[in-house]
């Protein structure tokens, strides 16, 4: 299928692009060598292809959520530099 530079000029302007004449030319080519791969495309045999939204398997990555126990929190403030009733103790990062 051969685009027209007329064509041409209107995709570009649907698409909001500044093209020169130069650009006309070339893309007129390109964009018909694209839409005839697309022809070639639409004649495949696709009856026995099931419709997919992906085409790998898409599984979840993440280890699975199990409960543990806690950490014992005078084991966690021991390098903790500064505590406070048994909280972190930090500068204020806030003003009032």
């Amino acid at each position: 299928m051969s685009l027209t530079p007329d064509e041409v000029r209107h995709i570009a302007r649907l698409a909001r692009l500044g093209i020169t004449e130069e650009d006309v030319e070339r893309f007129s080519g390109q964009l018909s060598s694209i839409l005839d791969y697309f022809e070639e495309l639409q004649q495949l045999d696709t009856d026995d292809v099931p419709p997919t939204a992906y085409t790998l398997d898409l599984h979840n990555v993440m280890r699975s959520d199990e409960t543990a126990p806690c950490t014992d929190p005078d084991d966690v403030l021991a390098n903790a530099p500064a505590q406070e009733n048994g909280y972190f103790r930090v500068r204020a990062v806030l003003e009032e």
